[in-house]
């Protein structure tokens, strides 16, 4: 995979909608405001394909990203932001569980938080809903070049030690304005592209 053919393939927000070609996905999942769109856009070398937004709760559909007509990376709505009424965070919050729990092509979820605070109450409830699904899922710290050098360490124990990581689970920190981190998501996307294709 070269990463670098990116379409927005489909726009869901139920099963009838999902892509039918059978191709493997990638769960994008975070808070508001983590920086998906920007993950997205650094793991494609892109600047803004995936819109970002300064006003968290803008995803608000299921959205398919073809990748090298290859997989699909899957960007589903933000948890946690206050200004979202309940209701419609029950309905995103129905609309992931029964994605999560009913497709068979995920194949990974890439969990995103951000790298400058304590793992949120909700980003422990999401990491513990995946896997009572048994879920593989690799714990991404966005926005890891905003942290001092000289706090890296603390931070990094602090994230270790609030999420209680799973056996077989990693933690990959991540900056879209350094790169660092993108070579590490592009090769478990390709392992899992590359074990599907062999099976």
């Amino acid at each position: 995979m070269n990463f670098q053919d990116i379409d927005l393939a489909q726009i869901a927000i139920r099963i009838s909608q999902y892509p039918t070609d059978d191709k493997p996905e990638f769960l994008i999942l975070g808070r508001s405001n983590v920086g998906k769109s920007s993950f997205i856009n650094t793991l494609v070398n892109r600047k803004n394909y995936a819109r970002t937004s300064s006003k968290p709760g803008k995803t608000q559909t299921l959205n398919f990203y073809l990748i090298d007509n290859i997989c699909y990376l899957v960007d589903v709505p933000g948890y946690g932001y206050a200004q979202v009424s309940n209701k419609k965070q029950e309905k995103f919050g129905l609309m992931v569980e029964e994605y999560v729990k009913k497709r068979k092509n995920l194949k990974h979820v890439f969990l995103l938080i951000d790298y400058r605070h304590k793992p949120t109450d909700s980003d422990l409830m999401m990491y513990d809903f995946l896997k009572y699904y048994n879920l593989p899922v690799t714990i991404v710290c966005t926005k890891y070049d905003k942290v001092k050098k000289s706090l890296k360490e603390k931070q990094n124990r602090m994230i270790n030690d609030t999420l209680d990581i799973a056996l077989g689970d990693e933690i990959i920190n991540f900056s879209s304005v350094t790169k660092v981190g993108r070579e590490s998501i592009q090769n478990i996307i390709e392992k899992y592209v590359k074990n599907e294709s062999n099976s």
